[in-house]
């Protein structure tokens, strides 16, 4: 497990870390697929690329600030295919909520701060969201899209996106109150203005569709959160063989399908394409090239995580 990435513990201890933590991303996108660009910004946003941070609002926490009942969700889902069967055994669906044995119950959610398992369940969650997405907007989701179905929810995110395609201009604080009272750097400008729903899209679509996710002394998005909001996102669902639908709808990141005529020339080089990429699905080796593309233009962002 990655140590902490802590500020003022001095710049070797600091870029060792986050190489670490980017190493962790870069394994998780070849083996589920996802996109390597989207995560390495995803985790950015969510948590600085601080495998231990903590939100002070809800129980979300680690490098990609999963809620608790998103993470067992997850884990309880796809743990077993990464070796975490132990923990996907460990949790059953009880009550309405995910539950997990007392005994195990430290372990598991000592995984939600190991980078690894953290991005793991992300990459693969980020295809069930992007599957949920497609199948509502009859298109490929963008890496915009498929944040706010991290952000909000699917539900959530449905409802944000189809209201700001209808009236881009209402203000988003009105339709969403609660996730606005935990974000206000997102849903209102420093003078206290509400921003319109077209402005906390651009917002946040900005996080995860730019090199490096925006600005390095951005504040990490807090998860839409509130418990409330993530059990809504659960629905009251047992795990049969028909849960896979009511599992995508766990508040958790999703992959990107950016177009590839915004990726560098020398990536489709290498790759030995000439036509679209669609990097929702990239193969093991576009993952790893990506990455290896990516991964230098961030080092120079040490200690700049705000407060979550």
């Amino acid at each position: 497990m990655t140590a902490p990435y802590l500020r003022g513990t001095g710049s070797i201890r600091a870029s060792a870390d986050k190489a670490a933590v980017r190493d962790a991303i870069g394994r998780a996108a070849e083996r589920t697929g996802a996109d390597f660009t989207y995560l390495f910004n995803q985790a950015k946003s969510e948590s600085g690329l601080d495998p231990y941070a903590k939100a002070s609002t809800s129980s979300a926490g680690g490098l990609y600030q999963f809620i608790d009942q998103s993470w067992l969700g997850v884990l309880k889902q796809h743990g077993g295919t990464h070796g975490y069967g132990w923990a996907a055994d460990a949790i059953s669906w009880s009550g309405g909520r995910w539950r997990v044995a007392p005994a195990a119950r430290e372990a598991v959610f000592a995984l939600r701060n190991d980078p690894q398992a953290s991005a793991l369940m992300a990459g693969e969650f980020a295809q069930d969201n992007a599957d949920g997405l497609r199948a509502a907007l009859c298109r490929e989701p963008s890496a915009g899209d498929l944040y706010f179905a991290h952000f909000l929810g699917l539900a959530g995110a449905r409802k944000f996106l189809k209201a700001a395609q209808d009236n881009p201009d209402a203000p988003a604080a009105a339709m969403f109150p609660r996730e606005a009272a935990v974000n206000r750097t997102i849903f209102y400008t420093r003078s206290g203005t509400a921003r319109s729903l077209d402005e906390v899209y651009r917002l946040m679509a900005r996080k995860v569709e730019t090199p490096g996710g925006g600005s390095a002394m951005e504040r990490p998005v807090r998860m839409a959160a509130l418990e409330g909001a993530a059990d809504v996102a659960m629905t009251a669902t047992p795990l049969t063989a028909s849960l896979s639908d009511a599992v995508r709808l766990v508040d958790v990141p999703a992959s990107t399908a950016r177009p590839a005529g915004d990726m560098p020339d020398t990536m489709l080089a290498l790759a030995g394409r000439t036509g679209g990429v669609n990097v929702l699905k990239p193969s093991p080796q576009f993952a790893t090239l990506a990455y290896l593309l990516v991964a230098s233009p961030f080092d120079r962002d040490e200690g700049t995580r705000g407060d979550i």
